[in-house]
């Protein structure tokens, strides 16, 4: 049981930037928000016994090697694409409370624009992506290439079944550019949006128009776990975890074949995460939900049981999750409008928030936050931590 028992106490990122050449390599990135990290948590680089590194972007020896981290004890990388950030929470919270690390690192970073575009490596490099063989051999060959073209499934089924509109897409979309106004480091903030723009943005694949879809960018965040007793000796503000699982869908390699159309990894995960934490869906004062396109969103709100499903769409309108809604999302910007740092910058303001660090975007009194990851093709992952 790892209820109240590990804590994350340091967080850093970088700039997140659109341009060709941001100046430095993806490796570079990461360690600049690690060393921000380490420095947050009041440590020192050679302290961390402990890494957990994104899938693909760097093995944890060239971590150690670069950090100075001459006791390596506990490495482990956790390949659940977007939702590997909030999985790593439970499990790094399971190697400080066992006593396999005194203090884990979780980096990650990429050049999202300047370097691999996403887009180009799932047209070109079919084993790279979800479904491997079964997208390259029956969805590929009918131009389902990229995520938007996939993932525009579930988002269509949905409307069908529930009539879900293009309208609850542009709220979540307004949301996340309305907090993005708030943040100065948002890629997006000096760049308001009205639902008149959101609808006559160009549609890319049926539900889904441009500004339903996350930025591409370059950037790195970190995160550093620690044991609570060791947390005491700390300057920060602790930030417990509460709960934390992880769960995919099934099949996770294929979508349009599932007995249970809508379940996702998150439907089994939030569940179990909320009885770990010992407090309900309601309780939460904010979250910050893995926005890689806005139906995700949606979907991931009704999953993990803040509403119905079939119900997202009435909960998202209005300002439900805006800043002084129901339950504000992702406040500070998130993929959609402040930049794509993998789902780590989703942690790194969800500590932020609960610290009371967040400055015109504070939710004042928080106290619990929800923190979701989404990869693949539905993987899912979620921790509910408090002050």
């Amino acid at each position: 049981m790892i209820r109240d028992k590990a804590c994350i106490v340091g967080i850093g990122e970088t700039a997140v930037c659109r341009k060709p050449g941001s100046g430095l390599g993806e490796m570079a990135l990461q360690l600049k928000a690690a060393l921000a990290a380490i420095d947050d948590a009041g440590l020192k680089a050679g302290q961390i016994d402990g890494i957990i590194p994104f899938p693909n972007l760097g093995k944890a020896e060239a971590f150690a090697a670069n950090l100075g981290c001459a006791d390596l004890r506990f490495a482990v990388m956790l390949n659940m694409g977007g939702a590997s950030p909030v999985a790593a929470l439970r499990v790094a919270a399971m190697a400080v409370v066992t006593g396999a690390a005194d203090h884990v690192l979780v980096p990650a970073g990429w050049n999202g624009f300047s370097g691999v575009r996403v887009r180009e490596t799932a047209a070109n490099d079919a084993e790279s992506i979800p479904g491997a063989a079964i997208a390259r051999d029956y969805y590929m060959p009918f131009g389902l290439n990229a995520p938007p073209q996939w993932y525009a499934l579930m988002a269509r089924r949905h409307m069908h079944e529930y009539g879900t509109r293009a309208e609850h897409l542009g709220a979540v979309a307004l949301a996340m550019r309305k907090h993005a106004q708030l943040n100065p480091a948002a890629l997006m903030h000096g760049k308001p949006l009205t639902m008149e723009a959101y609808l006559a943005s160009p549609m890319i694949t049926d539900p889904y128009r441009l500004l339903d879809c996350c930025l591409e960018t370059d950037g790195a965040a970190a995160y550093v776990v620690t044991s609570v007793e060791r947390a005491r000796d700390l300057g920060k503000t602790p930030i417990y975890i509460m709960g934390a699982a992880s769960g995919q869908p099934y099949p996770a390699d294929e979508i349009m074949n599932r007995p249970e159309f809508h379940r996702i990894g998150l439907t089994t995960a939030a569940p179990e995460a909320f009885a770990m934490a010992g407090v309900r869906p309601q309780d939460a004062d904010f979250a910050q939900i893995y926005d890689c396109f806005t139906f995700e969103v949606i979907q991931q709100i009704e999953e993990a049981g803040f509403c119905a499903r079939g119900e997202g769409g009435a909960f998202v309108e209005n300002g439900g999750i805006e800043l002084g809604g129901r339950l504000p999302v992702n406040t500070h910007g998130g993929l959609l409008s402040q930049g794509h740092l993998l789902g780590f910058g989703h942690v790194v303001e969800a500590v932020r928030q609960l610290r009371g660090e967040a400055g015109a975007r504070q939710i004042k009194d928080a106290e619990i936050g929800v923190v979701t990851g989404w990869g693949d093709f539905g993987d899912g992952s979620i921790a509910i931590l408090r002050r």
